[in-house]
Formats: C-alpha cells, sequence, structure tokens
C-alpha cells in the first residue's frame, strides 16, 4: 500500500448530492415558461445554453442561472414578462441555498482513508457555493488540501499533483464523472476510481477506459477503500 500514498476526490455527485438540486430547478424553469412556450426542446436548449456558456461563466449555479435567462429570452422571442425572470432568477438563488446531503459510506469511508493515505478534495464551480457546501458537509478535516478550480483537465491535474502529492505515479482520483474526474486525470498519470451517480450531467459523460490497469469502478464510496487496496497490489 506503500505506492499509493494521496487520494484525490471530487466533491459534487460523489461526496454530496448536487445534480438533483438542478433538475428540480429545470421543472421549476419549465412551469414558469410554461404560459410563454410550447417549445418541446425547452430542456434540451437550456443544456446547450449551459454547455455553450461554460467557457464565460463556468460551471455551477450563477452560470445556470444565467443560461436560464438567456434561455427564457430566447424562445420566447425576447416576450417573456419581467416577472418571469425575476422568478428564474429566485430560483436559481435558491440553488445557493439547499441542504447539503453527503451520499451513503462517505463518513465511514473517508474516516478509514484517512488513517493511511493523504485527502485532497478537486473540485470544480463556483468559490463560494463550493466553500459553503463543504463547510455544511462536515467533511473539511479530512483533507490536507483543496482545490476549487474552474474547470478540470490533464494540465489542471497535473498541477495538483505536484504540488500536493507524492506525485500522479502515487496518486488516485475518484469520482463520477468520467469526463472530468478519470479520464485527464488518468492522462497526468495517476490511478483513478470511478464511482457512478444515476443523475450525472451528460456533458460529464464519457467512454471508460476499459482494460486501463490504472483505472477501477466501484458501485458506491463504500467500496473506495478495497478498491484502493486492489490498485495498490497491482502496481
Amino acid at each position: 500500500m506503500a505506492r499509493i500514498t494521496t487520494i484525490a476526490l471530487d466533491a459534487d455527485d460523489t461526496l454530496w448530492q448536487n445534480e438533483q438540486f438542478f433538475r428540480l430547478t429545470q421543472q421549476r424553469f419549465a412551469e414558469l415558461l410554461a404560459d410563454y412556450t410550447d417549445a418541446p426542446d425547452l430542456n434540451d436548449r437550456l443544456i446547450a445554453s449551459v454547455a455553450g456558456n461554460l467557457q464565460h461563466y463556468g460551471f455551477g449555479a450563477k452560470g445556470f442561472t444565467l443560461s436560464m435567462v438567456e434561455t427564457a429570452l430566447d424562445v420566447t422571442n425576447h416576450r417573456v414578462p419581467g416577472t418571469v425572470i425575476a422568478e428564474i432568477l429566485a430560483a436559481g438563488r435558491e440553488l445557493l441555498t439547499f441542504e447539503v446531503e453527503t451520499l451513503p459510506y462517505v463518513d465511514q469511508a473517508l474516516e478509514q482513508l484517512h488513517r493511511d493515505h493523504r485527502l485532497i478534495l478537486v473540485t470544480k464551480g463556483d468559490l463560494l457555493d463550493q466553500e459553503r457546501k463543504l463547510a455544511a458537509s462536515g467533511l473539511a478535516e479530512y483533507f490536507s488540501a483543496i482545490e476549487i478550480v474552474s474547470d478540470k483537465n490533464q494540465d489542471t491535474y497535473a498541477r495538483i499533483f505536484a504540488q500536493h502529492t507524492d506525485g500522479a505515479e502515487r496518486t488516485v482520483m475518484v469520482g463520477n464523472s468520467l469526463r472530468s474526474d478519470i479520464l485527464p486525470a488518468l492522462a497526468a498519470g495517476s490511478y483513478a476510481v470511478y464511482v457512478p451517480h444515476d443523475l450525472t450531467w451528460s456533458y460529464e459523460h464519457a467512454d471508460e477506459p476499459i482494460g486501463q490497469p490504472r483505472y477501477s469502478k466501484i458501485a458506491h464510496i463504500g467500496a473506495l477503500p478495497e478498491a484502493v487496496a486492489g490498485l495498490a497490489a497491482q502496481s
């Protein structure tokens, strides 16, 4: 087990629920526009707007809210009333106040892994919101370093591994997104453990790296200690 010394973990939908609140907000958005548009692809247009705006607003509730406003204006040819825009903004603000709900087995897994490994948090999104959720989760004490980044790619992981770990080859990245947590971390030279979540945003989907010896997939985070031990045994 000495070879793997650091475990880096994603936050949203890996340690605590997140996407479910965005889904609820999408439903609220559709309800607010029901009297002003019958566009059958309203949800698709919203998601396309969110994805297209990532380069401008980044990930998180604020960018999602601005994309809802943009989509509302677009699908109604700018005829949506100001009162509806105000309610959309209010729905977006609610995304910043939902109670943090940690996923099953998280506390037990972190408690066990913390005994023999350095744990670091690597999450993307709005700085203030991610700090709020981490504080409310009660998990901050487990982490020796916290990185809140605008995006996750190979260069991001290379920098983080160089700064906070004994090297990528001694680090495992854990998360629910193949696109953001798994593939770029593997490309940076680390191990990776994929923990699927039922509501992972379609933007984060990608093909699994089947046949990659530094990759493992588990059903829930409670199986993480065993998965880490398995990867270490193969090294």
